[in-house]
């Protein structure tokens, strides 16, 4: 058995486990004593906040781990657009990080992936701001991955 991992939440935050959403009413500690897929409230991102690429690559990401039943779809759709991605963005740091994103969802380590590519998001707001990406191609790109 592997080791256990301990997490604490506080009064009302919600934590997504292997698809159930789960709300404490007051601080506890979970303590997983096996295997399990999770994300805490914290982590998860909202539709409406999926603004840029980046950002819609990690809700699609993040749509494996909370909705285990449509994992296939959502890791066929974050397939195509790693894929669009890398043909869109310039910065090397970001087309290797892509890259290694890609290797860790294929290898079903989505939680990676996703911790991952919030790294990212400083280095895509910077390309976004001085114009690096056109705003046709941030709107193609949002019209195309866009889940919803």
């Amino acid at each position: 058995m592997k080791s256990t991992l301990r997490i604490s939440l506080k009064s009302g935050e919600r934590i997504f486990v292997n698809g159930a959403v789960l709300r404490v009413d007051r601080k506890v500690a979970i303590e997983f004593l096996n295997d399990v897929t999770f994300l805490l409230e914290n982590h998860v991102l909202q539709p409406e906040q999926a603004t840029t690429p980046l950002r819609q690559l990690y809700f699609i990401a993040q749509m494996s781990l909370i909705n285990p039943e449509g994992a296939e779809q959502s890791i066929a759709m974050f397939r195509k657009s790693v894929i669009m991605l890398l043909s869109c963005f310039k910065n090397e740091e970001v087309l290797a990080e892509l890259k290694r994103v890609d290797a860790l969802v294929t290898q079903g380590r989505a939680f990676e992936a996703l911790k991952a590519i919030r790294g990212l998001y400083p280095i895509e707001d910077r390309i976004l701001n001085t114009q690096e990406m056109t705003p046709a191609t941030i709107e193609q790109i949002r019209r195309e991955i866009a889940p919803w």
